[in-house]
């Protein structure tokens, strides 16, 4: 499946890019907010389920409205906590290291922050895990999953569509980089995706992408901890990192990679 081979749906606020592959679709909520947020809708057989919460209460209501003819089995609720206002009665999937992330860790902390900036518009309340899961096969509304769990919450691979969704990857904009370790990480979980031959990758912050922006963002890393290795302090490195790559959106993650290469 190409990534531009989708019927797109303009919405009030957002837009709805779907992807027919058949006997299922993948509808791509692209929302328009002010941290970039993707939700993915996976649907077969007249049942959905999604793929992560929009986290401000207008795109809820939006995202509630589109949903309003569709049987929702389940969400899979991963790297985006907040939200819970969005459909309360559907069933919410996580693994047990997802649900203390977005309760207790790294994930609350984002929820934190994101509330005290962006004030009354964000729905920082934290969804009610339903239903915990674990690494392996799962179905859920009569589509197959595969869940991966990863150090703060899990990946997901939908064989039906030959898809993965992560929580980032954004080919031509800056991502949260926690060091030379972390970046090496990433490019090996990337490397992986190449490997496998997914068609599109799914991400959090960013519309579908391909097997070439997966490469793209591997060239990206290396070259990032080559900059990190060459400079001598912050400043030196996003000033490099900024005449290299100059048209890249995600400043504020730029600035925090910075913050984690030079404590």
């Amino acid at each position: 499946m190409n990534k531009n081979a989708f019927e797109t749906v303009t919405l009030a606020k957002g837009e709805m890019n779907v992807y027919d592959f058949g006997s299922i679709k993948l509808h791509a909520y692209k929302t328009n907010d002010f941290i970039d947020d993707e939700v993915f809708i996976v649907e077969k057989n007249g049942k959905a389920v999604i793929i992560e919460s929009p986290c401000f209460f207008d795109n809820n209501k939006e995202l509630a409205k589109y949903l309003e003819n569709t049987e929702v089995g389940g969400m899979l609720i991963a790297y985006h906590g907040a939200g819970a206002t969005f459909l309360p009665d559907v069933p919410k999937y996580a693994t047990q290291n997802a649900a203390f992330y977005s309760k207790n860790g790294g994930g609350k902390a984002l929820i934190d922050n994101f509330s005290g900036t962006f004030g009354e518009i964000f729905d920082s309340s934290v969804h009610e895990i339903t239903n915990v899961i674990e690494a392996g096969k799962i179905t859920i509304g009569g589509i197959d999953f595969v869940i991966k769990q990863t150090d703060d919450a899990f990946d997901v691979e939908i064989p039906e569509i030959n898809a993965v969704y992560t929580h980032m990857l954004g080919h031509d904009c800056h991502s949260i980089v926690a060091g030379a370790g972390h970046a090496d990480a990433m490019i090996t979980e990337l490397r992986s995706y190449i490997e496998k031959g997914y068609d599109l990758i799914l991400t959090s912050h960013y519309t579908p992408e391909d097997l070439k922006d997966a490469q793209t963002k591997i060239d990206y890393l290396e070259n990032l901890k080559k900059i990190a290795a060459d400079v001598q302090n912050a400043d030196e490195f996003k000033a490099e990192i900024g005449r290299q790559y100059p048209q890249y959106s995600g400043q504020n993650y730029l600035d925090m990679t910075a913050g984690f290469f030079f404590a």
